[in-house]
């Protein structure tokens, strides 16, 4: 017997599809709805920006403020002293009833023209800090991994909500649909694992894709059919089987989604290779993010993928450093701090050098941050890791619309409490909203009867950044 016309179309799309890559957000909803438009379709910005493109750096963990980019000459000169407070994560714990300042392992220095003082754990960033409008004033509402990358990421604090770069795919949509508006560039499942590039209530055509370095970034993206042409023939036979089923099922407003990804998927087949293959890079443009010729992984690729990706019109790359383990989470030794920055130094740094030598530095956003900072202090002076600090931590922006070589905002003089301009998260996201041409109020999408934004209803732009 025959089978039905529903189980032979069945059949006929998994064979159709097999090889192709249709990341999650394209199978499920390519189109919330057929009448709403083309959801990925550029759209204006609510007022004109330079900036067309994020690349988000992000350093899983907990990279120490006071070892990096906030020096406290004063903290190691009061090194061992005793201090008293009420800090959340030495509350009630036992063994942390006396509380001790404790040095800093790096000497701070003044870099470039601008006089900014980096520490030598940061050398190469250190080289490019004329360029970069530093944030010593950082603070967030939760001392825990997972809240704190969760709502460095999507606001939310407590509960799964939309990514920052969802938001931006959202506001902004794309110039280029054979690729992902949206790219995670991640070794490992980072804390708070997919929610970091969730779309959560938005459309999930807006979710992030993620991208694993190595021999094959992304699974399955090979054809599996024998050649292109058989593929566009066995697309363009799927669609006519899909047309002719919509018009029964007119009220269907996933089907024409479904229909589109279809050809977004054979799109990415034809351009992720190439936007994601190094081999045409000079070897001087290598050596500037410390890779070998033929290295398929490491964060010196991640930085030179995205260069690549925000070249062909991807609106946000986000880079994650390491994952949820082998992170900045040194709290048995501050040692491992100086294994790991070796590992983003200098491809970070060759990454705004590459930007600003392409003219690319007028039009990206790179943003530089981790969830929280590190204690100033801990249970004997001579402990030798730090213990979560969200009391205040360091960020910072460079590029298009940013001021260079400037500080804002300022920590105690043991870096311990924010003392100048604070910045909290929210205030984080409304100024990278602004500088990508959004304002973080009307930025809002209704679901379950209210209207949500990513900034919640806090937030202030920080102005003193915007050039």
């Amino acid at each position: 017997m025959d089978p039905s016309p529903r189980t032979h179309r069945r059949g006929f799309v998994r064979s159709a599809v097999a090889g192709t890559i249709l990341m999650p957000g394209l199978l499920h909803e390519l189109l919330a709805a057929e009448a709403a438009g083309d959801p990925l379709a550029p759209r204006p910005s609510h007022f004109p920006v330079k900036a067309k493109a994020v690349i988000f750096l992000f350093m899983s963990g907990g990279v120490s403020h006071v070892d990096s980019f906030d020096p406290k000459p004063r903290l190691a000169a009061d090194h061992g002293k005793k201090v008293t407070f009420d800090h959340p994560e030495t509350r009630n714990r036992a063994g942390y009833e006396s509380l001790y300042l404790k040095r800093p392992g790096w000497a701070g220095s003044p870099r470039g023209k601008s006089g900014i003082e980096v520490t030598d754990l940061f050398p190469c960033i250190g080289e490019q800090v004329d360029d970069i409008a530093l944030i010593r004033s950082m603070h967030t509402s939760h001392s825990n991994h997972y809240n704190a990358t969760l709502g460095m990421h999507t606001g939310s604090f407590a509960f799964a909500r939309p990514s920052i770069g969802s938001w931006l795919s959202y506001g902004l949509g794309t110039t280029n649909r054979n690729l992902p508006s949206f790219l995670v560039l991640a070794p490992q499942m980072p804390y708070a694992g997919t929610q970091v590039w969730a779309s959560d209530f938005l459309p999930a055509v807006h979710q992030g894709t993620r991208v694993v370095p190595g021999a094959e970034p992304i699974a399955d993206l090979a054809r599996r059919v024998p050649t292109s042409r058989r593929q566009e023939l066995e697309l363009d036979a799927l669609r006519a089987l899909n047309e002719d089923h919509l018009r029964d099922r007119a009220d269907d407003s996933n089907l024409s989604a479904r229909i589109r990804s279809f050809e977004t998927a054979f799109g990415m087949q034809a351009e992720v290779p190439g936007a994601l293959d190094l081999a045409a890079e000079s070897d001087a443009t290598l050596d500037l993010y410390g890779l070998r010729r033929g290295q398929t992984d490491g964060f010196g690729w991640q930085c030179l993928a995205a260069r690549r990706l925000v070249e062909r019109g991807v609106r946000f790359v986000e880079l994650i450093h390491t994952g949820s383990s082998g992170n900045w989470d040194s709290h048995g030794d501050m040692a491992d701090h100086g294994k790991l920055a070796p590992q983003v130094d200098r491809p970070i740094a060759g990454l705004i050098r590459d930007l600003k030598a392409r003219g690319l530095l007028d039009s990206t956003l790179v943003v530089w941050t981790t969830e929280f900072g590190r204690t100033p202090f801990n249970n004997t002076p001579y402990n030798r890791g730090r213990e979560h600090h969200n009391w205040a931590f360091s960020s910072w922006l460079a590029g298009a619309g940013v001021k260079r070589g400037i500080v804002h905002g300022a920590t105690d003089e043991h870096g311990i409490r924010v003392a100048e301009n604070p910045v909290h998260v929210h205030d984080f996201h409304a100024t990278i909203l602004h500088l990508m041409g959004l304002d973080h109020t009307r930025l809002t999408y209704r679901h379950g009867g209210r209207d949500y934004r990513l900034t919640d209803v806090h937030g202030n732009v920080v102005k003193e950044l915007l050039a």
